[in-house]
């Protein structure tokens, strides 16, 4: 179970939601400006809301009233965004490796090799960013994500910076994380023909409140 309750008030934007989320693929849905990449910043620690609360399974991550606010490291979630932000001066092999120091004993979820294999990124270890395509770029930014050892994975508009073609060729692999991986998933597009092939729980988000939540049988 994810809640998040979150008010913020800045110049020109006012966001407030509150959300219950118990699917472990659900998408926000919403067009550009409505509020969804803050959201996601909120959930994970990067914007500070005015009021609010945020539970992931049976920790509070935030709590105005109560004080409670987890630096960003200690949430323990992976959040890819729509440019990848690899780290250029490593090659595939070290952005991915650099994730595992977040793992412990208590945390282990998936294995190197695990990820290479579900990913196909086997034969890119020894490349660097620059020489990596749009797509491959987000295969291992969603690996690097993985092997962090988080509790949620959050993605924020994957797809948005990628042509027709490459959309085709990644949107497999999140759909193989989403099947295989146990990991809750919150998944952010304005492409609703993009969200039915990954998940049927869908919150519409405009305005920077929530307008719907529903599941699509």
């Amino acid at each position: 179970m994810i809640e998040v309750r979150a008010q913020l008030k800045r110049q020109h934007f006012e966001l407030d939601v509150d959300l219950h989320l118990d699917q472990r693929v659900t998408a926000i849905y919403g067009p550009s400006g409505a509020g969804k990449s803050t959201l996601l910043s909120i959930i994970a620690g990067i914007i500070t809301p005015d009021h609010g609360r945020i539970v992931i399974g049976e920790e509070c991550l935030f709590d105005r009233v109560e004080h409670i606010n987890l630096p960003i490291h200690k949430r323990r979630i992976g959040l890819v965004f729509q440019d990848g932000r690899l780290f250029p001066h490593l090659t595939v092999e070290q952005n991915l490796s650099y994730a595992l120091k977040y793992q412990t004993q208590q945390n282990h979820q998936v294995a190197f090799k695990e990820i290479v294999d579900l990913l196909e990124v086997s034969e890119l270890l020894k490349q660097r960013p620059h020489q990596l395509s749009g797509g491959e770029k987000q295969r291992v930014a969603l690996g690097r994500a993985l092997l962090s050892a988080p509790r949620l994975l959050m993605l924020d508009e994957p797809l948005a910076s990628l042509d027709e073609r490459l959309k085709d060729q990644i949107l497999p692999y999140l759909k193989k994380v989403a099947d295989e991986i146990n990991i809750p998933m919150i998944y952010v597009s304005h492409s609703s023909e993009e969200i039915l092939q990954m998940t049927n729980h869908i919150v519409k988000v405009q305005s920077g409140k929530v307008k719907t939540s529903f599941l699509i049988e």
